[in-house]
């Protein structure tokens, strides 16, 4: 164990090293310069100012996808999206990370939001697995309609913590617990997904309220995304193209940061498997209790 520990240890300290950090001029593009649009009902168009904005769509036959074109170790990601509106009971939007590797080894952050019936809040579910193993569900009421208007969801990925944000404020942070033998996504690239699919078996009221297909196609909305992150070149991981701020690489939730953390625990959180008594009666898993 102490063998283990101090592998993971000197992991840790060198894999700072081997990333190249730049600080260049942001260079502006359309989202679909920087994705793959994978199947279904996906669509591109531009407002008035020439703003690209992608829609995924559901209906009883299809699904809809759309993916990154880079593979990305370490970085922050945002998109903002405009969620289904009106009755969206059954389905689901996701925004989400993967890698693509041996599935029982991946890594993978999960953003998913579960439609409800008109006028009920959506739910956040969120997830994060490492060296495949997930089992980490939280959950959360948003505190507004994501359905009026786009707002900003964003993943920051170093080698020291994830957090989940909304709109700028941290809903969720994973740290490196790698040092008490905690898996962590470290070494595996990652790919962004976004879909929207059905799930009416448990996404609203656990499979209570059934998807309403007289109300398809239901389709959300995604603009700005933003990706500030490593990429591959040839021998080295390159950090940081296309922006002047890398301070995401080496960033840590601050004591501002930890107190709204802690005020959307305590106001919006609805599930957390970290006190689960029923799931877990003997114990709770070793991160739990230092998230």
């Amino acid at each position: 164990m102490a063998r283990r520990a101090r592998r993971a240890r000197l992991l840790a300290s060198l894999v700072e090293a081997f990333y190249i950090i730049l600080a260049v001029s942001p260079v502006a593009s359309d989202m679909t310069d920087n994705l793959d649009l994978l199947w279904g009902n996906t669509q591109v168009e531009y407002d008035s100012s020439g703003r690209q904005t992608v829609s995924l769509s559901l209906d009883r036959w299809t699904t809809s996808a759309f993916r990154s074109k880079s593979m990305h170790l370490f970085g922050r990601f945002d998109m903002d999206i405009k969620l289904v509106p009106r009755d969206s009971a059954g389905t689901i939007t996701t925004l989400y990370m993967l890698t693509e590797g041996p599935w029982e080894e991946h890594d993978e952050v999960d953003l998913e939001f579960l439609g409800n019936s008109s006028g009920e809040p959506y739910t956040l579910h969120t997830n994060i697995y490492a060296r495949g193993r997930g089992g980490r569900e939280k959950q959360y009421r948003l505190w507004f309609d994501p359905t009026q208007d786009f707002h900003t969801y964003s993943i920051l990925w170093n080698p020291k913590e994830i957090l989940i944000l909304v709109d700028g404020t941290p809903v969720r942070q994973m740290k490196n617990q790698q040092r008490k033998d905690i898996p962590f996504p470290l070494y595996q690239p990652m790919r962004l997904y976004s879909s929207i699919w059905n799930a009416e078996d448990w996404a609203t009221q656990g499979g209570r309220v059934k998807t309403d297909w007289s109300q398809a196609p239901f389709t959300s909305l995604f603009r700005n995304y933003s990706a500030v992150s490593c990429v591959s070149q040839k021998t080295a991981w390159i950090c940081g193209r296309g922006s002047s701020d890398s301070s995401w690489f080496t960033h840590v939730l601050d004591e501002v940061g930890q107190r709204k953390l802690m005020e959307v625990d305590e106001k919006h959180k609805i599930y957390d498997y970290c006190v689960d008594s029923r799931r877990y009666p003997n114990g709770y898993p070793p991160e739990c209790g230092s998230q």
